[in-house]
């Protein structure tokens, strides 16, 4: 018996949606190629940023602390972009990560984190990078390089002790990622971990030291190392339940703290309520 004209025709739909799907796989395919092919440069990498910053950014991160002189105002959305593409690359975007921070850019420098190869940063580098940071933004991204790196406690440990604030700002920003790490990681098996490092289970003495490092000085910490500071004691208290009431005992004593976020609508959230909050919706979303 032949077939009816329906079941022909649904035969046919069947077979040019294979044939769509197979031409959408081999385009894809065929860009990461060409992405995976293109030699990047310092040159291209800067015209990039150039071509993706807008003039609401470049007004804006100026009250963050950015130099307006060496800023290009790329937004983080494009960040993640243009360094997406970067990484597929021959191997240079790890070479081309120094060259984006040696030229002093703002935008380059917060890319250079991104694209930089935390197995293959030292300890040298990663200190010069601290100490460069020139703003809170830059700082925070080279923690959470550096957080990715096999030597971050021992960064911590350094620059815990630095006398800058920035270098300082790193110090309790890389802790603070380290906490969340570690809180992130358990359970998980070693392969879906970061390649670049392990999560070991941070020590409880130097973590109450920290603690207590922070509240006796956080007071009187240059301004945004109290934002930093504010935010490990949140982290401490948050993912670590053995040091819980001792940071939230902290958090009581130290009260209020005051950071000046500038011509901001940013503010400081008080540490007690905010672990509270933290700890209640980490629950739910566990037993979700």
């Amino acid at each position: 018996m032949p077939p009816s004209k329906k079941t022909g025709a649904k035969k046919a739909a069947k077979k040019t949606a294979k044939k769509s799907a197979k031409k959408s796989a081999a385009k894809k395919s065929s860009s990461a190629v060409d992405r995976a092919a293109r030699e990047w440069n310092l040159d291209q990498v800067m015209a990039e940023l150039e071509a993706a910053g807008t003039e609401q950014n470049r007004k804006v991160y100026p009250r963050h602390g950015a130099d307006p002189d060496k800023l290009f105002g790329v937004s983080f959305a494009n960040y993640y972009k243009i360094a997406k593409d970067i990484r597929p690359g021959t191997g240079a975007a790890h070479k081309i990560a120094f060259e984006l921070w040696e030229t002093e850019n703002h935008d380059a420098r917060v890319l250079a984190c991104m694209i930089a190869d935390p197995g293959k940063m030292e300890a040298a580098d990663l200190d010069r990078w601290a100490g460069q940071a020139g703003n809170y933004i830059v700082a925070d991204a080279v923690a959470t390089l550096t957080a990715r790196t096999p030597i971050a406690e021992s960064r911590v440990r350094r620059w815990a002790r630095a006398r800058d604030e920035y270098t300082l700002r790193c110090a309790y920003t890389v802790l603070a990622n380290l906490l969340k790490q570690e809180a992130e990681g358990e359970g998980k098996s070693k392969a879906s971990r970061s390649a670049s490092r392990d999560i070991p289970k941070l020590d409880a003495e130097e973590l109450a030291e920290h603690l207590k490092t922070i509240e006796d000085e956080i007071h009187d910490a240059f301004n945004r190392t109290r934002e930093a500071m504010n935010t490990c004691l949140i982290a401490l208290g948050t993912y670590r339940d053995d040091l819980r009431d001792d940071a939230l005992a902290a958090a009581g004593r130290i009260g209020a703290v005051d950071v000046d976020h500038g011509e901001t609508g940013c503010k400081t959230p008080d540490a007690a309520p905010y672990i509270h909050k933290a700890v209640e919706h980490r629950k739910a979303k566990k037993n979700a």
